[in-house]
């Protein structure tokens, strides 16, 4: 695969003070490696059954986040060794992911997600549920949970302005959050947001994490 796409968005995103997650979904394991070689370690998955087939074939340092919707049902799987679930849409999810964090004593960092697109087919907590909903009395009966901040995703139709729009709600609900509810809480910092087609956009309005694919697996997809 041609290296030269990843090696310049790793820069920019470097520059930015940002973490790059690689989204890895339909991928071989060879390309990858190739990645990995160059030095990446974060990369994610959107599907748990891809996830844990590719999981045992590649280097055991690789930081996993999991990206997609996840049923409670399957959060088992990723237990044991997810570095960060970035699709939490409910307190239902949230026990759940405490429930099996508990079962092998491992506290599982997590994001919280808004739906800042306010699409009905995206999932993640409206604007309103996520500033009103008491989240450091929810955190302290969840201690198998660590919430580190929020993901959101833009409209996947909109132009530039309004992306900018979103992803600038979801940075101002995540300083929401972070004074009302996580002032002296150092991990919860990341705000997840940005794809292949927006990324620029959303490290201008403070994202941590972005998440991208199509961009650095360009001969295959057409848009992650």
């Amino acid at each position: 695969m041609e290296l030269q796409p990843y090696l310049s968005l790793k820069k920019e995103v470097k520059n930015k003070e940002a973490t790059l997650v690689v989204v890895t979904k339909t991928q071989p394991c060879s390309d990858i490696r190739e990645i990995y070689r160059s030095g990446q370690r974060d990369f994610g998955e959107n599907r748990v059954q891809e996830l844990l087939q590719k999981r045992p074939l590649l280097p055991s340092d690789i930081r996993w986040h999991f990206i997609g919707t996840l049923q409670r049902n399957k959060v088992k799987y990723l237990a044991p060794f997810i570095s960060l679930i970035h699709s939490v849409d409910s307190l239902a999810l949230l026990e759940e992911i405490n429930k099996r964090g508990k079962l092998i004593q491992r506290t599982i960092p997590c994001l919280l997600q808004v739906n800042i697109s306010n699409e009905p087919q995206k999932h993640g907590f409206s604007p309103a549920e996520i500033v009103h909903t008491p989240w450091d009395t929810i955190s302290a009966k969840l201690p198998f949970v660590s919430l580190r901040g929020v993901m959101g995703m833009a409209a996947a139709k909109a132009g530039n302005r309004e992306t900018q729009e979103q992803f600038r709600l979801l940075a101002s609900l995540f300083r929401t959050l972070k004074e009302k509810f996580f002032p002296y809480q150092n991990l919860f910092k990341e705000i997840s947001m940005g794809m292949s087609n927006d990324y620029p956009l959303a490290l201008q309005e403070g994202a941590t994490i972005i998440r991208v694919g199509s961009l650095i697996f360009k001969r295959k997809n057409t848009q992650t």
